[in-house]
Order: C-alpha cells, then sequence, then structure tokens
C-alpha cells in the first residue's frame, strides 16, 4: 500500500536507485547511507556518506549465492533525519513502495549505516522486509522496536566507534529480542564508525550475514551463537 501521508513533490524523484535489477527477483536488498540528525541540505551522490557505502554495496554484491536477488540504493531526498519528521525513514518506506511497484512482493533485507540503520529499523515494518541489517547504527535510546516483530535483525557495531553508541545498539537489541522473529549483535574489534579500520572484516561479516538473512535456510549464520543472547555481544 503508498504511504500517502508523504507529500506528492517527493515522489517526482525516485527514491529507489536499482543497481542490479533482474529480470525477475526472488529478493531484495536496499542500501542506506548515513547522513546528519538535522540537515535541509539536498543528498548527493558524491556526498562521503554515500561514497563510503560503495565498497560495501560492491562485497555484498559479489557474494550474494544466486543472480536473482536485485540491489539497490535509497535516495534521500535531504541529508538529515529532521526529528519527528524522520526524513529519511519516510525516503526508506517510499522506496520499498516503489520496489514492489518494479518486482511485486519480494523478501527485502535493508543494509543501513548510521542514519541509514535507524532508516532501516524504521521502516522494518513493511511487509517486504524480512530482516535489517545496521551498521554502526544511529538508534537513539528508546528507539521504538516494536515494527521488527517478525523480523530478522542483526547490528554489527565498532568498538572504538565515537559517533554513535555501541550501548545504544546493545539495548536496542535487546530490547528488540523480545518482538523480532531473531535479534543480535556483534562488536567490530577496534572498528569505528567509519567502518575502515579493519575494513575487510566489515566486508566480509557484512556480506555473508546479508546472504544469510535474504535465505537463513539455506546460507548458514556466520555468526556465532553468542550473539543473540541476552547478555554482552561478542567481540569479532
Amino acid at each position: 500500500m503508498p504511504h500517502d501521508d508523504i507529500d506528492t513533490s517527493a515522489r517526482t524523484t525516485p527514491a529507489l536507485l536499482p543497481r542490479r535489477c533482474p529480470p525477475r527477483p526472488r529478493a531484495a536488498v536496499l542500501v542506506l547511507h548515513g547522513g546528519q540528525e538535522t540537515s535541509e541540505h539536498p543528498t548527493h551522490p558524491r556526498q562521503l556518506a554515500a561514497l563510503r557505502m560503495d565498497p560495501i554495496l560492491r562485497a555484498v554484491t559479489a557474494a550474494l549465492p544466486h543472480q536473482d536477488v536485485l540491489v539497490a540504493r535509497v535516495r534521500y531526498r535531504l541529508r538529515g533525519w529532521n526529528g519527528t519528521r524522520a526524513d529519511a525513514g519516510r525516503d526508506t518506506l517510499r522506496a520499498l513502495d516503489e520496489l514492489t511497484a518494479l518486482a511485486g512482493p519480494v523478501p527485502t533485507v535493508l543494509l543501513g549505516h548510521s542514519m541509514g540503520g535507524r532508516a532501516a529499523l524504521h521502516a522494518a515494518g513493511h511487509p517486504q522486509v524480512t530482516g535489517v541489517c545496521a551498521l554502526a547504527p544511529w538508534w537513539p535510546t528508546g528507539e521504538p522496536v516494536g515494527q521488527t516483530a517478525g523480523r530478522r535483525i542483526v547490528a554489527l557495531h565498532g568498538a572504538r566507534d565515537r559517533v554513535t553508541s555501541p550501548a545504544a545498539t546493545a539495548d536496542c537489541v535487546h530490547r528488540a529480542q523480545a518482538t523480532a522473529a531473531r535479534a543480535g549483535m556483534a562488536v567490530i574489534a577496534g572498528g569505528d564508525h567509519a567502518m575502515l579500520r579493519h575494513h575487510r572484516l566489515w566486508h566480509r561479516t557484512t556480506a555473508a550475514v546479508v546472504a544469510h538473512l535474504l535465505d537463513p535456510a539455506a546460507v548458514p549464520d556466520p555468526l556465532p551463537q553468542e550473539c543473540y543472547g541476552t547478555g554482552d555481544f561478542p567481540v569479532l
């Protein structure tokens, strides 16, 4: 069902930017880059937050076990989350509606970094979404998790992140465990917010997690069982 609460003018620019679009997709991955807490500036494909996701996108695409998975970016209208407007979250819902129109009701994994992780969590309740992989997500204390019901949620957070909080991410995952089909987290030892330190581990682990979320029955979970416990999350 289209989200009519999004203003009509926003629909003139597509929110869905396909990077790989097979004729008959059986599943989809939507990639969401980071942004700012507050900004009315329009997004640009060459901004650092968007470029940061290029190697992640390439790693995920290369690791997909099947060629019939659609891979796309989400284009935000503005760089900021902008309080209760949750602009990036609204754009993600719009991209999911566009995906439905393009490919039908295919199971979809949202892969988001920083603010993109918040947008992914915000949109987790969309009928298309079956899983969320959040990288160093910006999940403020008390972020709602009811929309994760029936979904699989995985967060990866660098231990040395000084931009977003690994502790806040852990709290959100623990709360989501009460509603999600499965929710877990792993900590990247020495990892930073930009995912530059130990970038190969970030890329390899992210690609493996996304492949598992796309097909949990056929692709083994790359994370240890301790990632889904109720205590402290393990360090990779």
